[in-house]
């Protein structure tokens, strides 16, 4: 990342010890160590978006071009796409669609069982 050598960062040491004095460099030390895990986990995390993004820009490129063939005589890359993208629709509706059973299965108990209005006989 930096082209930073042993005695750089010896220098740069000495110097933030003169400056800062030592009771306030270990502080200091810690805010730069916190800044740069920062910046660096938000460039992986940019970097690994971008890459999603363009790979789901591929697999669109790719389900275009299948449905331009009318889905026949496919390239093995092509039906490998559509593959893809077809497990990746089924993972996100199957959550759904057991949220949506588990929804109805318990709005269908309670509608199915009226509360009785009879009086309990407590004898």
């Amino acid at each position: 990342m930096f082209d930073i050598g042993f005695w750089e960062l010896v220098v740069i040491g000495v110097v933030g010890l003169l400056v800062l004095g030592p009771e306030r460099l270990p502080v200091a030390i810690r805010t730069v160590s916190r800044l740069f895990k920062t910046v660096r986990d938000t460039a992986n995390a940019v970097k690994t978006e971008l890459a999603q993004e363009l790979r789901m820009e591929e697999l669109h490129r790719d389900l275009k071009k299948a449905e331009q063939l009318d889905m026949k005589n496919l390239s093995p890359e092509l039906q490998e796409s559509i593959d893809q993208l077809k497990d990746a629709a089924s993972s996100v509706t199957r959550p759904y669609e057991k949220t949506q059973a588990g929804s109805a299965a318990v709005h269908g108990t309670e509608t199915d069982t009226p509360p009785s209005k009879e009086p309990q006989d407590k004898s």
